[in-house]
């Protein structure tokens, strides 16, 4: 399932930016796959490695973190698409956000890791919409107006 690969990292340079570390998709020194997902505000940084199935957000089991079933079902949806529950344990800290951006960051997160972790898995995750970020997020308030869209109340006499 996972190929073996050295992993290596690039430095970019370009000017008025600082030096950059670019890694390979291949795993880290400590055999971790990398993914990271977004969703509106939360982000979240998720390793991936064999293993027999544990799955720990901040430190804690999914069934702690997150306490909606919604969530927990949102969470595991990348590994049971490409059937994967019990061959790998993932690793994720997430940041920012509500508990359901926190989820489809989480979710994201997984989709990328598992397709550095096994490239054949990605048409699977593809059929589902499992890489696609989802660019939806909150519209800003505009002046002038009681919210994004709402005005303040008209009066006209």
């Amino acid at each position: 399932m996972a190929e073996e690969t050295t992993t290596t990292t690039a430095t970019i340079e370009k000017p008025g930016v600082v030096k950059q570390q670019v890694r390979s998709a291949g795993p880290d020194k400590a055999g971790f796959y990398w993914g990271t997902g977004r969703r509106k505000t939360a982000v979240a940084r998720v390793r991936l490695k064999a293993g027999s199935g544990k799955v720990s957000i901040n430190g804690r089991e999914v069934a702690k973190f997150f306490t909606e079933i919604r969530d927990q079902t949102e969470v595991a949806l990348p590994l049971k698409v490409t059937k994967m529950e019990a061959s790998v344990d993932v690793f994720a800290n997430v940041r920012g956000g509500g508990y359901m951006g926190q989820a489809g960051a989480v979710k994201l997160g997984i989709a990328r890791a598992l397709k550095g972790f096994d490239a054949t898995l990605e048409p699977m995750l593809r059929e589902h919409d499992l890489l696609t970020r989802d660019a939806r997020a909150v519209e800003r308030k505009k002046y002038g107006q009681a919210g994004a869209r709402r005005r303040y109340q008209f009066s006209k006499r």
